[in-house]
């Protein structure tokens, strides 16, 4: 066999696409089944999943284009009706079904999205809140919806008739169509920031549920949800149902029943009422100041203001008994006070310059005393001392040798102890007791014990 007659891969798939894309009866398909295999991406994605019934399942894909302009989301196990195109996805060789609408089999699409979307505010808490109460007597009234219409007429008919002094302000709404969401969000801000109304209307006419999916809107109903004024919603007919309605603080289910709720009864019943109320007001008045005035009889023949003196016997004796213990607390703190200047003066005397002038003599005087006691002690015992060093002096003193014969013998005012410093012919000074003789040495003479002695050392 030759090479020639192999195809590859793609070309076979090409060729296989080819067939899906001329087949008329593959370019348009209707097809109902279950979704099967969905997990949703979010709305900027693609979707992939599948269709299944029984026997069969096809795979399925819509482009995030379509998707987003479906007003419901897809779950898994919903029974759908889809129309779209049967082609070859090359790339695994695998054929599926590319979506171009897809709608709910046997519910509408917009009533899917309404109850996901309820679900999903329900479960956020946005339903459960304190509502606002209407004011019963207000003084502006905002009103959100088309400029024209019976809305806006029966509204205002509605209220004037019922409350005339009332003022009335109209914000003209786009409340259908592509540009309502906004619209309807815009006024109501506008309305709310603006601090200046008792209550605020908002709603339209009756029509189908597509004409009234504006006010279903998630982004409407946390506005209204949001909104700090009372807010009155009058969407559609009495059995339409909105998710305006749910975050409303009333529902009203048509406008004049809307404009009846934010009015008080008619003003002549108001007038009627108000008058009931005067008379009623009279009659208990009345009565008050009967009342008050048989009070005031026995009042005044109260002992109060018969004899008036009464009234001040307790505090006479009272005041009597305050002034006793009044005196007794000032006797009591004067003695006290007393005794305390007492002490201190006993205290100050301890700092009287006299007083401290003549402690400080006493204690000069025996500090005097003292101080010549030990100065005479102190001289005395330098005489002793004296004495006695003068008497161990004594009997070192070389005159008291010199008086027992002794001689002091000196050359050139050096002492001599041995015959060996002097020699023949020098001049000597003898030292004697009573006076001085001057010598001159003629011979000397070495003393033969000393030498033995010497010896002896050596």
């Amino acid at each position: 066999m030759t090479q020639s007659k192999y195809l590859t891969v793609s070309q076979l798939t090409q060729y296989i696409k080819a067939k899906f894309t001329r087949d008329p009866y593959l370019e348009t398909v209707y097809l109902t089944g279950e979704i099967s295999g969905y997990r949703s991406r979010g709305k900027a994605s693609n979707q992939y999943f599948s269709i299944k019934d029984d026997n069969a399942l096809i795979s399925a894909v819509i482009f995030r284009g379509r998707f987003q302009r479906i007003p419901f989301d897809l779950e898994e196990g919903m029974k759908v009706l889809v129309k779209g195109r049967v082609g070859l996805y090359e790339k695994q060789g695998s054929y599926q079904l590319y979506v171009d609408d897809i709608q709910p089999d046997g519910i509408g699409s917009f009533y899917i999205a309404y109850q996901q979307l309820k679900e999903k505010l329900s479960k956020e808490g946005l339903f459960n809140f304190e509502r606002k109460p209407i004011p019963t007597y207000p003084k502006k009234i905002a009103v959100v919806t088309s400029p024209t219409g019976s809305v806006v007429r029966d509204i205002i008919t509605t209220v004037r008739r019922r409350y005339p002094i009332v003022e009335i302000v109209v914000y003209p709404t786009v409340v259908q169509g592509d540009r309502a969401k906004a619209s309807i969000i815009k006024n109501l801000q506008r309305a709310d920031q603006s601090g200046a109304y008792d209550v605020i209307i908002v709603g339209r006419g009756g029509g189908s549920i597509e004409d009234l999916w504006c006010f279903n809107e998630e982004e409407v109903a946390r506005t209204i949800a949001a909104c700090r004024t009372p807010v009155i919603s009058s969407v559609g007919h009495e059995t339409d149902y909105s998710l305006a309605d749910e975050v409303a603080d009333r529902r009203a289910p048509t406008p004049t029943a809307a404009a009846e709720l934010a009015t008080p009864v008619l003003l002549a019943d108001l007038i009627f009422r108000i008058q009931e109320l005067r008379k009623g007001l009279y009659t208990v008045q009345g009565q008050r100041l009967k009342y008050y005035r048989q009070r005031l009889a026995n009042s005044q023949q109260s002992y109060i203001f018969t004899q008036p003196q009464k009234l001040y016997d307790g505090y006479r004796m009272k005041l009597l008994g305050l002034e006793g213990d009044l005196q007794e607390n000032i006797r009591q703190a004067l003695h006290s006070k007393k005794d305390q200047v007492r002490r201190l003066e006993e205290v100050l005397a301890k700092y009287n310059p006299r007083y401290q002038l003549l402690q400080g003599k006493h204690l000069y005087q025996q500090a005097n005393h003292q101080l010549r006691q030990a100065y005479a002690d102190q001289v005395k015992k330098k005489g002793q001392d004296l004495h006695q060093l003068m008497t161990q002096l004594d009997l070192l003193s070389p005159l008291k040798r010199l008086s027992g014969g002794y001689a002091y013998l000196s050359k050139q005012g050096h002492h001599v102890r041995s015959v060996q410093e002097v020699k023949t012919g020098d001049q000597l000074e003898v030292q004697l007791l009573d006076g001085r003789i001057y010598a001159q040495v003629e011979g000397t003479e070495s003393s033969p014990l000393l030498k033995k002695d010497d010896k002896k050392e050596d």
